[in-house]
């Protein structure tokens, strides 16, 4: 993979985890738990939003890792080699997915 490749992937990466922290700041805007507001049916909602945003900060979370294990790989010159077979991964996966660190086959294998 050339310099330029690398520079898109990077750009690519850091735009995507620019994304997600603006975002996760919305999710902390809500208010805060143990305040119970309107009738038993509110207060089921606000469960179920307070349950859903905690998962969506979770996932979060763990894509922020991920783009951040895919901007350590760039500086290590490791970028877009699969860790298990050692293969390219293909510019089309990376595109999709610039965080993957198994090509196609070898993420199908592991799943």
């Amino acid at each position: 993979m050339n310099q330029g490749d690398l520079l898109y992937y990077k750009d690519l990466l850091l735009a995507k985890k620019r994304n997600l922290a603006a975002g996760k700041s919305l999710v902390d805007l809500n208010p805060s738990e143990g305040e119970p507001r309107g009738d038993p049916v509110d207060m089921a909602a606000t469960e179920t939003s307070a349950t859903v945003l905690m998962r969506v900060k979770q996932t979060d979370s763990k894509l922020l890792r991920a783009i951040d294990d895919a901007l350590t790989r760039i500086r290590q010159e490791r970028f877009g080699i699969c860790e298990e077979c050692a293969q390219p991964i293909s510019k089309v996966r990376l595109e999709s997915v610039p965080w993957a660190r198994h090509c196609k086959d070898c993420k199908e294998r592991l799943e």
